[in-house]
Parts: C-alpha cells; sequence; structure tokens
C-alpha cells in the first residue's frame, strides 16, 4: 500500500487528513511541523507527501525544495489557504507535482493523490523499462556484446537462480564450460562445488564408477570405497560435458538421478540420495542420436529442461575485437610483456577467418602470437591461422549448384581426412570436431572408421 507523509501544524486538519486517506487503503506518517517531516523522510519509505505550505519554524516552500533533494522523484502535493496564482507557480517551481487550495473537498484531494500515485507508478515502471532494455548482460570471463551472445547471456541471468537442469548446445569450443560455470556462480549452490566431468575423456567401462562412485571389491583393483562425482557434488552443480557419447548402461543411472535423486554405488546395495544440479552440454544433434537408438528418450526430456544454443564465433564475430583484446591482456600480464593492442590489418585477418575451433581457437592463436612477439602491437605476422582448415576466409562454404548438404559434408570430411593424411584426430581438429564426434559423422555418411584407411 502507498505511504503518504501528511504535514499539517493544525491537528483537527492532520486527523481529517489521516482518516480520510485511510479509508482510501493508503498508510500513513504525519508531522506538525517541517523538521520532524524531513526525519521520517530519512527513516520511512515514502511513496508521496501532503503538505501545507504554512508552517512554524520551516516554511513549507522551504520544506518542499529540501524533500525533493532528497528524492527527485518524490511527489509532493501542496495545501494551501493563499489562492493566488503566484503561490503556486512557485510552488511547481520547486518540484510540486500539484497543489490543492484550502477550503477543499476531501473527494477533490483524494482525486489529486491517485493521480499523482498512478503518474508515479508509470515513471517508476518507465525507468526500469529504460534500465532493462539499456542493461548489458555481463559474466565473468565471458565476452558477448553481440545479439546473438547477448540472448544467451540474458537467459543465463533467469535461469541461474532456478533449479532446473540445463542442456547446453554448440560445436566445440564455443564455451560451454565458461557458461556452465556462470549458471552454477550465479545460483543459489554458488556454495557448494562445481563438479565437471568429460565423459568422453574417460573410458566406457570406468565412466559409472567416476560418476556413481564404487565399493571395495566391486571390480579387480577396487581395494577401497570411493565416492563419485554425483557424492562429491552434493548440495552443489555437476557438470557433463559431452553428454550425447555416454554408453547405454549409464543413461540408465543418469535418468534415476535426475527423477529420483538416488543412486546406488558401483558393486553397492545402499541407496545414496543427493541434491545436485545437473548442467549437460553436448556439440552433437541428441535428436539425431534418438533416430539412431542411441540416445534414450526419456533421459533427453529430462536433460532438455531449459535448452541454451551457443553460437558458433563465425555466427557473432562482431565480439572478436573484444575478444581478442581480452585474451591479449591476460597473455601479456601472464608473460610480463607490454603488448597493448593489434594492429588493423592483424584483426581483419582474425574477422576474415572461419574459425572451425571458435573461441577456443582464436584464444590458442592470441596466446601464441603475444608469446613470440617482440613489438608492443600485434601485427599481421604475428597471427598464424591455420590454413588448413577447410574454410579459412572470407565468408560461410557453401555447396555448388546440384549438390545436396549430405554430398558437401562428405566432400568436406573426406578433404579433412587427406589434408590430415588420414589422421582421425587431425582430421577432426581441423573440423572443431570431437573424436567422437567425427567417428559419429564418419558413421552417418557411411565411411570407415579404420585407422589405416587413407581418404
Amino acid at each position: 500500500m502507498p505511504n503518504i507523509l501528511i504535514v499539517e501544524d493544525e491537528p483537527k486538519m492532520r486527523r481529517l487528513l489521516e482518516l480520510n486517506f485511510k479509508e482510501e487503503g493508503y498508510t500513513t506518517l504525519s508531522a506538525a511541523d517541517a523538521e520532524s517531516a524531513l526525519k521520517m523522510l530519512r527513516q520511512e519509505k515514502t511513496d508521496l507527501v501532503v503538505t501545507d505550505l504554512k508552517l512554524p519554524g520551516m516554511n513549507g516552500l522551504e520544506f518542499l525544495q529540501a524533500a525533493k533533494r532528497s528524492n527527485a522523484h518524490l511527489p509532493v502535493v501542496v495545501m494551501t489557504a493563499f489562492g493566488t496564482v503566484e503561490t503556486a507557480v512557485e510552488a511547481m517551481k520547486a518540484g510540486a507535482s500539484d497543489y490543492v487550495l484550502k477550503p477543499f473537498s476531501m473527494e477533490e484531494i483524494k482525486l489529486i493523490l491517485r493521480k499523482e500515485l498512478d503518474i508515479g507508478r508509470l515513471k517508476e515502471e518507465n525507468r526500469s523499462l529504460r534500465e532493462a532494455l539499456g542493461q548489458r548482460y555481463e559474466f565473468k570471463n565471458i565476452i558477448g556484446r553481440s545479439v546473438k551472445m547477448q540472448e544467451v547471456l540474458s537467459t543465463v541471468e533467469r535461469v541461474a537462480p532456478t533449479h532446473s537442469t540445463v542442456l547446453l548446445g554448440g560445436e566445440s569450443g564455443v564455451g560451454k564450460d565458461l557458461i556452465a560455470r556462470a549458471i552454477h556462480e550465479h545460483s543459489r549452490r554458488a556454495a557448494g562445488p562445481f563438479i565437471k566431468i568429460n565423459c568422453t575423456a574417460i573410458p566406457e567401462n570406468l565412466l559409472e564408477s567416476e560418476l556413481f562412485g564404487y565399493e571395495k571389491g566391486a571390480f579387480t583393483g577396487a581395494i577401497a570405497s570411493k565416492p563419485g562425482k554425483f557424492e562429491l557434488a552434493d548440495q552443489g552443480s555437476i557438470f557433463l560435458d559431452e553428454i550425447g557419447d555416454i554408453p547405454g548402461s549409464v543413461q540408465v543411472k543418469l535418468l534415476r538421478v535426475l527423477q529420483d535423486r538416488e543412486f546406488e554405488r558401483l558393486g553397492g546395495t545402499k541407496t545414496l540420495k543427493v541434491d545436485v544440479r545437473v548442467i549437460a552440454a553436448t556439440n552433437r544433434d541428441l535428436r539425431d542420436a534418438l533416430e539412431q537408438g542411441t540416445f534414450r528418450e526419456d533421459l533427453f526430456y529430462r536433460l532438455n529442461v531449459v535448452p541454451i544454443s551457443i553460437p558458433p564465433l563465425r555466427e557473432h564475430k562482431e565480439d572478436i575485437p573484444y575478444l581478442a583484446d581480452f585474451f591479449i591482456a591476460r597473455f601479456a600480464r601472464e608473460s610480463g610483456k607490454a603488448i597493448t593492442g593489434i594492429a588493423p590489418e592483424a584483426m581483419k585477418m582474425l574477422k576474415d577467418f572461419y574459425w572451425p575451433g571458435n573461441v577456443r581457437e582464436l584464444e590458442n592463436i592470441i596466446e601464441r602470437a603475444v608469446a613470440l612477439s617482440q613489438e608492443a602491437v600485434l601485427g599481421a605476422g604475428d597471427i598464424h591461422l591455420d590454413e588448413a582448415s577447410p574454410k579459412a576466409a572470407g565468408g560461410a562454404a557453401f555447396p555448388s549448384a546440384g549438390v545436396t548438404l549430405e554430398q558437401f559434408e562428405d566432400e568436406i570430411i573426406r578433404e579433412a581426412l587427406r589434408r590430415a593424411q588420414g589422421n582421425k584426430s587431425q582430421a577432426a581438429r581441423l573440423l572443431g570436431l570431437s573424436r567422437n564426434a567425427f567417428r559419429y559423422r564418419l558413421a552417418k555418411l557411411g565411411l570407415p572408421d579404420d585407422p589405416d584407411e587413407k581418404a
């Protein structure tokens, strides 16, 4: 309810105003002089002031000026028995929102109050709207001023305080791990642990024990019990990177954790309860995996509560100058070099590059440039781009007339294999893909995954 401060030295009028304003649903504060009223303004939240201009000590006009100095947006309605134009104009110049002439009817002053409170609400909404429109979402170690990245960070801002499971999508190197950490650090679990695990970095036969732990004697070499990542992440968040590559047996246990927040260690019978927020990430389209039958549909919908797709760097190249400056400052500081910026021709090289490895590739190139440069400003000669990339410069590659998307992808993969001399891991790096994601594309296109096969 709006809180109204009444400043009136005449007790009967003050009491009459109090009763009538309370009938309207307002709460009231009352003062018999300006000095007491100013003290109340400092101590109590006030939405509107009604004051007489004729007051003992400091007069109403002086009080009005003091009140507006302390809060320029505070609406003030003045009451005056001196119904001259000069008095009204002087009060309005001093910041009064409106005035009423004594004697007045209660309906008249109530109408003025309703109008001023409505105007005050609209002004506050407009201020909030302007602030929201001008707000730039920023997170530690994340550079994203482009429209696309601001949309991502806006979603992070909204979802972080919730307990919802988040599924991050995007190519390798776009910064999914940074987004996951930002979600954790801006959540109510920020004081708890943040456990990160790359599902492709652990052999399939060890992934289950790594996630859920194991009991002594569960397998050969299990000489003692060990807690898994989910236990270690209790009261915090767990980040499961490359979630699309986990085997079916682990998918079943993961589904149970998401549904019931419980599991058993490998080789154990005791059911363990955990309170963990799951943030998952993938650089492949899990819907394709659903069609292939390699990923459970029920698990997908449990993970896909709040999907966030992070765009590749080539789709928000306007962020490249800011990213480059950020990396230059970091690596110059770490190496003790006085490198302060990057030359225009070098920046043009960065903007024209296709960036198959995304932000991670840009970071590596800047680190190498800073390490080898002997100048204060990075020049074109310091920027060593991977020209073996299938599309190193200009705009996005486009298939020739009559070539389907599947055929075009087949050509790119074969070209990457040729340039890598048949080395699958190197070919995957050229395309900015993980080894498992590259293997998936080989299988999808019907190409053999034979280590000795040359394209």
